[in-house]
């Protein structure tokens, strides 16, 4: 990015906020406990968040977290968060920050988060890297079914190439898809009783395939359903039909997403680093419409197209709020919940919708 789009970006910013009679952006300083967050605005073009400081914090002695990979909200208004803390893998929390219960000793690779089911019969998969496994539990952790290493594939030779990142769910007909995003990055598609149907994919640079496809969702906000796949270290987004054609990239330059997140017409997602794959402490949240394109970055450099071309995102450096964001729960209120990965053992963030 050149420094004279960094210092417009950075100008148009200050404006909207100054228009809007918004506090300066103030420096967010981590800590396990939450953020000191009361002047901060985060995004752009009304999507724009303040963060809830001290959030969901617990007492590390008794439940600890180490990387908060994943939340999902069940029927009951309840927030399910997955670490991989073998002392409570599983957290549940209620809307206002407060644990509800806590489960799971058996995922020490516990990654991918996913909620099926309807009402009472919901279940969750857990996708564990280290287990090399899909599990799908109740939500009260009890293993219902399991899916190993894709052997009859042909592509895997043992199971310790096989590392799920994340599933998705086709609640029409409730078909698994598993994308193995620090494994061979290939898309496994089951049937609901874990009957291999078909694959595609594989590591490459090519439309139809992947470098890290890290998340994965069933897009219903039209007649048509697909999916969208990430293509991380591509800064990018990938849709195909439910049988696995490529259709679309949807390119987003700066951004190493980690899994795209449906909420009304709009697509969410954590970015856990910007520019680079190897830049620490560089993520954001992103926030795309209905067209795919990006509207808000809370946390990141206001979205600017020149065309139908995204410019180079990264993460605004005058706040702080986030280390490296890995996924994102949206609620009714539209408020987001953000669970970090590698960020110094911290809780997850929640950020308020302001008008």
């Amino acid at each position: 990015m050149s420094s004279s789009f960094s210092r417009r970006s950075f100008l148009q910013q200050s404006t909207l906020i100054a228009a809007a009679g918004i506090a300066a952006p103030t420096i967010l300083s981590a800590k396990t406990g939450g953020f000191n967050a009361e002047t901060v605005v985060l995004g752009h073009n009304g999507f724009r968040y303040r963060v809830v400081s001290g959030w969901g914090v617990l007492d590390a002695g008794k439940n600890p977290v180490n990387d908060c990979h994943e939340m999902v909200l069940d029927a009951k208004g309840r927030i399910i968060l997955l670490t991989n803390e073998t002392k409570n893998n599983i957290l549940v929390y209620d809307k206002s920050g407060k644990l509800l219960e806590s489960w799971g000793h058996e995922y020490p690779g516990g990654h991918g988060l996913t909620l099926g089911g309807e009402g009472n019969d919901q279940y969750l998969l857990i996708c564990d890297t280290d287990r090399h496994q899909v599990i799908k539990t109740d939500l009260k952790g009890r293993e219902l079914m399991k899916l190993d290493y894709p052997k009859e594939t042909g592509a895997y030779a043992y199971p310790s190439q096989f590392k799920p990142t994340e599933t998705a769910i086709n609640p029409a007909n409730g078909d698994i898809y598993v994308v193995d995003g620090y494994g061979l990055n290939y898309v496994t598609q089951y049937d609901k009783t874990g009957k291999l149907i078909r694959y595609w994919g594989g590591k490459g640079d090519t439309n139809d395939t992947f470098d890290c496809c890290h998340g994965i969702v069933v897009d219903r906000r039209t007649a048509n359903p697909t999916l969208l796949i990430t293509d991380r270290r591509h800064n990018a987004l990938k849709r195909f039909s439910l049988d696995g054609k490529y259709l679309a990239t949807i390119a987003l330059p700066g951004s190493y997403i980690c899994r795209p997140v449906i909420h009304g017409e709009n697509i969410y997602g954590a970015v856990f680093r910007s520019t680079s794959d190897s830049y620490p402490d560089s993520g954001y949240i992103t926030i795309l419409d209905k067209n795919d394109r990006v509207i808000s970055t809370p946390g990141g450099s206001e979205p600017v197209y020149e065309g139908a071309k995204l410019m180079e995102q990264r993460k605004d450096r005058t706040v702080s709020a986030f280390l490296h964001p890995h996924d994102v729960l949206i609620d009714e209120d539209d408020s987001i919940y953000v669970a970090q990965w590698n960020s110094k053992k911290t809780y997850p963030i929640k950020l308020e919708r302001v008008a």
